[in-house]
């Protein structure tokens, strides 16, 4: 569906995966311009010069070179002093692996695999990057206690995520700039660059060279295999939408013009607990043969053309040992020669020189300072796109927030809608089934009666609630009805008490009482990790929770609209807590909700999620699930209620909700209330109610609005 390749040359094959490799870019967040440079700089001191280490015929130094703003990249560059440069090489380590370990500085990895030395005795010039670490500590806001247990790399993805940037894409940019600076030096001669990487290092190697055609040659090591099983892997490696049109075979048969090399040994094996942080699981790769062939496939069209013929070659390496059929060890000696004759376009089989000795340390590098500095600029950068985002959200709304007049507000806004339903939601296009209702008496007090409820949604998803229908119904009357959320871990039964929690108020029952029908849904938001990890599987797909929810709910609201006791246009939606987030991304997607209340949830969205330093931030949190792609570029609550506009909206908040702080509800709220009051002159189709209380229904001033905008009379 998204390929369209011409198979025909190398030029027409990468004019057309062009479309592809601008999608990779984004969606790994790779969009900021890099800054030119003439030459990294040297890292040293009085203490401690720049060269660290001398090999037989190259001498390393500490490095740093510029990426954009702030941001750089460090590490280790190793120089040829002999004969000619026989490439360009980036040799990226594994997250929990330092530059020094593959340079033979630092104990930690085998004289065997040490493959950035090894590149450099046989002539290349190599820049090795270091990558953010694994290292776990318990995070939590300045000057508190708690916190949720995150690995370095989790606690930097979070905010990145939700600032459209990306972990993964800030390490690709670093490699991305050390191939500008190769190719600047080389001018218009023919570029001999390579990236070769194990572990992580393999994975940005990967995506490095599918996004960059200059690379001439990559080897991927203990990481490429099939990423159906991704949401079992570490959250940083959570790309949104990654797997609608890349997995790491289509990502293999990006690498033309020039070689991919698949270097089967065992990767890292790590365990990551639910501590606050994404459990995950990493294994080395079991499914390389079936990718490789997979990827073969793919460039060739099922063999309508050859590889060749877009001068693209894949190699792999041999898997096991023959007597005990162990995996061997990474950077091996065949495979540093196959990548160097990828590297330097060599026709002929490139001959090996003998493995020296170690390099001997003329310095010391503080691998622990050098990493505290990557990791600050890092969460620095996200913290600077966090201040920008409010005007890139500005520029981004124009269109909608320019509209001269209210016709053509509702014109304008369905555009915008579309775009929240599939860049920010995610839509499966599945029509909806017939709902074939099912219910059953369960509830009744003196003043209304409870239903449970199931309706058919999609095959094998239904939508689940309970449904309160007044007494004192006149026959042939039509009523308003309430959709009252739960938040987050509820029931529906919360809201109507039975048993009940507190903070609900029983509001649907309450409602009920007051005269409205009531429905409470079971939104998907419950079961701890197993709903967690729905939203894991959901995101690779460029999808949420809230791509299955929507249509429950648009099937629940249809159901509703048939009833005969029910005015179909007059369907409210009112929700507390992850309720609240649902009263923010339902109704902007189902029309048939007439207004939307959000209590006990409404904030600065996009800083309460990517914040480094507000107390209530989810960077804290064990919600892992919680971050959406890039809704600081696009949608705030703010911009979310935009496209509720024109329909009554309103938020519930409790001077003491430790969801958020006044002062900050009331920033983003003040930005609603102008486009309804001063763009539209609507202004009494937009309040907030600030009570002196808790996280929970108040339910004074929202029964107000809801009888007010339902049309319906309140208590006498």
């Amino acid at each position: 569906k998204f390929w369209k390749r011409d198979l025909s040359s190398p030029e027409a094959y990468n004019k057309s995966i062009e479309p592809n490799r601008q999608r990779l870019a984004h969606i790994l967040g790779v969009r900021d311009k890099r800054i030119p440079f003439d030459a990294p700089e040297l890292v040293g001191t009085t203490k401690n010069a720049a060269l660290v280490g001398k090999g037989e015929n190259y001498e390393i130094y500490a490095v740093r070179w510029p990426v954009f703003r702030d941001v750089h990249g460090e590490g280790l560059l190793l120089v040829p002093t002999k004969g000619e440069k026989v490439a360009d090489i980036i040799a990226i380590p594994d997250a929990d692996q330092t530059p020094e370990q593959i340079c033979g500085l630092a104990e930690g990895v085998p004289a065997e695999s040490q493959f950035a030395r090894r590149l450099a005795e046989n002539g290349c010039r190599v820049l090795v990057p270091m990558l953010i670490n694994r290292q776990m500590s318990r995070r939590a806001p300045p000057g508190r206690q708690g916190g949720a247990n995150l690995t370095n790399r989790e606690y930097l993805y979070r905010p990145a995520f939700e600032l459209g940037r990306h972990l993964i894409g800030y390490e690709v940019q670093k490699v991305l700039a050390g191939v500008d600076w190769f190719a600047k030096e080389t001018g218009k001669n023919t570029l001999k660059i390579g990236v070769m990487g194990f572990g992580e290092g393999g994975m940005i190697a990967l995506y490095a060279k599918a996004i960059d055609p200059r690379i001439s040659c990559e080897c991927v090591s203990g990481y490429a295999g099939s990423r159906q099983e991704i949401w079992k892997e570490p959250i940083d490696r959570n790309v949104f939408g990654l797997l609608e049109q890349f997995g790491d075979a289509e990502l293999l048969s990006m690498a033309s013009p020039g070689t991919a090399i698949v270097e089967m040994s065992k990767g890292p094996v790590i365990d990551l607990p639910s501590d606050g942080g994404a459990p995950a699981k990493i294994s080395y790769p079991k499914s390389e043969f079936q990718e490789m062939f997979r990827a073969a496939r793919v460039a060739s069209e099922d063999n309508k053309a050859k590889p060749e013929n877009i001068r693209w070659r894949l190699r792999s390496s041999n898997v096991w040992k023959i007597d005990n059929l162990e995996r061997l060890p990474f950077g091996r000696e065949e495979i540093v020669g196959q990548f160097i004759e990828g590297a330097a376009w060599m026709l002929e089989e490139y001959k090996m020189v003998p493995s020296g000795k170690l390099p001997e340390k003329q310095a010391e590098v503080d691998p622990a300072a050098r990493h505290a500095r990557q990791f600050h600029e890092i969460e620095v950068d996200t913290q600077l796109l966090l201040k920008e985002s409010e005007y890139v959200r500005n520029d981004y709304m124009k269109k909608l927030y320019d509209s001269p007049n209210l016709d053509s507000y509702n014109k304008t806004v369905e555009e915008y809608r579309e775009k929240f339903a599939t860049q920010v939601i995610g839509r499966f296009d599945i029509p909806l089934m017939e709902p074939a209702p099912r219910s059953r008496k369960a509830y009744e007090t003196e003043k209304w009666t409870g239903y449970e409820v199931v309706l058919d949604v999609w095959p094998d998803v239904i939508a689940y609630g309970i449904l309160i229908v007044p007494k004192d119904l006149k026959e042939g009357e039509k009523r308003p009805v309430v959709v009252c959320q739960h938040g987050l871990e509820g029931r529906p039964q919360d809201t109507i008490g039975e048993p009940g929690f507190q903070y609900y108020s029983a509001f649907a029952g309450r409602l009920a009482e007051r005269g409205f029908i009531t429905f409470s849904p079971q939104n998907l938001y419950i079961g701890k990790d197993r709903f967690r990890t729905l939203q894991r599987k959901a995101n690779p797909l460029g999808k949420t929770l809230f791509s299955v929810i929507v249509p429950q709910h648009q099937q629940i609201c249809n159901w509703l609209g048939t009833l005969p006791m029910v005015d179909k246009d007059r369907i409210a939606f009112y929700g507390l807590s992850y309720g609240g987030k649902s009263a923010m991304r339902i109704p902007p997607l189902v029309k048939n909700y007439c207004l939307s209340i959000c209590s006990a949830d409404f904030n600065e969205w996009v800083s309460k999620n990517a914040s480094t330093r507000l107390p209530f931030s989810y960077v804290w949190t064990g919600e892992y699930e919680i971050f959406e792609f890039d809704p600081g570029s696009t949608f705030n609550y703010a911009e979310m209620a935009a496209l509720i506009c024109p329909r009554p909206f309103m938020v519930e908040r409790g001077h003491t909700d430790g969801v958020s702080e006044d002062w900050w509800v009331s920033y983003e709220y003040a930005k609603v209330f102008y486009n309804y009051s001063h763009r539209l002159k609507l202004a009494d189709r937009c309040e907030l109610e600030v009570f002196d209380g808790p996280h929970k229904i108040n339910g004074v001033k929202t029964y107000e609005f809801l009888h007010k905008h339902l049309k319906w009379p309140g208590p006498k």
